[in-house]
C-alpha cells in the first residue's frame, strides 16, 4: 500500500472511531505526543483526547468530504469538510486538519484541529 491509500485509510479509520468513540484504534493511530485544538477553542494532549472521545457523542452520521492529502516527505496533511447529525436532528458541518507523521516505518497522527460551522 502507498502513501496516499494508508492515508487515506487511517483517514476512515480517524474518522469512524470519532463516532464510535473507538478509543483502542486511536491508541495505535496517535502519536505520543499528539495534541488537538477543539471546536471550543480547548487544546488537548493525547490523554485529554483519548478521555473526551471514551464518552458517548452527541452527533451521528459523521462523514468527511472533500478530503485532500498533500504528501511532503515524512509529513503528511490532511484538510476535509465534515457533515453530521446533531443530537436534535439538525444538520451540522465542520471542518478538520489533521498532521500525520512518518514514525517508525508507519505514519502517526501528530495534529488534529476541528471547527464547526
Amino acid at each position: 500500500m502507498g502513501d496516499l491509500d494508508a492515508l487515506l485509510a487511517l483517514n476512515r479509520d480517524y474518522i469512524r472511531s470519532v463516532q464510535a468513540c473507538d478509543v483502542r484504534r486511536f491508541n495505535e493511530i496517535l502519536a505520543d505526543d499528539f495534541m488537538c485544538s477543539n471546536p471550543d477553542g480547548s487544546l488537548v494532549d493525547r490523554e485529554g483526547f483519548l478521555k473526551q472521545t471514551a464518552r458517548p457523542v452527541g452527533i451521528s452520521d459523521l462523514e468527511a468530504h472533500d478530503v485532500k492529502v498533500r504528501i511532503m516527505g515524512d509529513v503528511a496533511i490532511i484538510h476535509a469538510r465534515t457533515t453530521y447529525t446533531r443530537p436534535d436532528g439538525h444538520a451540522g458541518s465542520g471542518r478538520y486538519t489533521d498532521v500525520w507523521a512518518r514514525r517508525a516505518g508507519g505514519w502517526l497522527a501528530v495534529s488534529a484541529h476541528v471547527t464547526r460551522c
